[in-house]
């Protein structure tokens, strides 16, 4: 039994994608932040921060590192983050005398927002190729469609008839500009985060810049200045999910809506009903309405996360971590779903 409908082990069948929510599994995360870890390493140990042996030793026992779980979820309990208790135990596994190089000049908001934004990006792929599917069935409905005539709904109220490409455009045509903003924005959102204590990065003296900059790089993240207490890009983010959302849940509402009147629009593979054999329920389209406006209720949450008190907040923060991850698995399964409904539609207008 779970509290969310999005790894529900019967509701994500409709409202989840696997995909997407693996990118927010424990492995994944304590994966990221061990690449946080190791790239740390790497880049001091160029610059000469720390010495190569404590690299190498480093490096060595991340390789056969195996957290033991209970005890980082314990520390959390106790800290509010897993970091302290996790860096605690890779530097058991790395030993003496090296330990002490374990995570130097970082704080634990340096390694939890690099792994959110390394974990993101993957996200941010299997998201992109999903809004990429949607344009193509769109479009293959246009061309199949197109020539055919619907009545023209205005206000909910019939007006004049039109061609079936005037509606199936109106589904279409929002997504590429979604495309275009996700690509510029993704300059902002996929960078690294790496800022120290209190942003100043003052244990690494004038090679603060240099060793942000190479941990960027291994890590293949952009580079920018420590962002603790500046979330804009991530609230810019959830912000696009919630538009592509409610781009497909106004072709959900459209498609249930035509489907409600039955002349037309024909869908295969319709929902069935328990007292009622006859019924071909548009739970696709009735699914895509529902995670569009989870999505909008969510996002204002977002912005609420936006106020961080001076260097660093810790309920503005949290704030992020339980709304963020649900946006993201709802915009992915809006997409599956919407690729998924354009597929069902066997004919359009008459």
């Amino acid at each position: 039994m779970t509290v969310s409908p999005f790894d529900h082990p019967l509701l994500s069948g409709l409202l989840g994608d696997e995909e997407a929510a693996r990118h927010f599994s424990v492995e994944a995360d304590i994966g990221a932040m061990l690449d946080f870890e190791r790239a740390l390493a790497e880049a001091e140990a160029e610059l000469d921060v720390v010495p190569r042996d404590a690299e190498t030793a480093i490096v060595k026992a991340l390789a056969a590192f195996r957290p033991d779980t209970a005890k980082l979820r314990a520390g959390v309990a106790r800290d509010g983050v897993v970091v302290p208790e996790l860096v605690r135990q890779i530097r058991v596994a790395v030993g003496e005398p090296h330990d002490a190089y374990v995570h130097f000049g970082a704080t634990s908001q340096d390694v939890i927002d690099t792994s959110l934004v390394l974990r993101l990006r993957r996200a941010v792929e299997h998201i992109g190729l999903l809004l990429s599917e949607n344009i193509v069935r769109l479009v293959s409905l246009e061309q199949e469609f197109g020539v055919m005539t619907l009545t023209a709904m205005t206000r909910m109220q019939p007006a004049i008839p039109i061609a079936a490409a005037h509606r199936v455009a109106s589904w279409r045509m929002p997504l590429q500009p979604h495309q275009l903003r996700l690509k510029e924005l993704s300059g902002r959102l996929l960078v690294v985060q790496f800022g120290g204590a209190a942003g100043t990065l003052e244990k690494l003296g004038d090679k603060a810049s240099a060793v942000r900059a190479a941990l960027a790089a291994k890590l293949g993240l952009a580079d920018a200045p420590q962002w603790h207490s500046q979330r804009d890009a991530l609230a810019e983010f959830a912000s696009w999910l919630s538009l592509v959302t409610g781009s497909l849940g106004k072709f959900g509402q459209d498609v249930a809506l035509m489907a409600q009147a039955g002349a037309d629009i024909k869908l295969s593979g319709g929902g069935g009903s328990s007292a009622m054999p006859h019924k071909q329920n548009p739970v696709k389209a009735e699914a895509l309405v529902a995670l569009a406006r989870f999505n909008a209720t969510q996002l204002s949450g977002m912005h609420q996360a936006l106020v961080h008190e001076q260097e660093r907040s810790g309920a503005a923060w949290m704030l992020e971590w339980l709304i963020l991850p649900q946006m993201v698995v709802a915009t992915a399964a809006a997409l599956r779903l919407a690729a998924g409904l354009a597929a069902q539609i066997e004919s359009l207008g008459h």
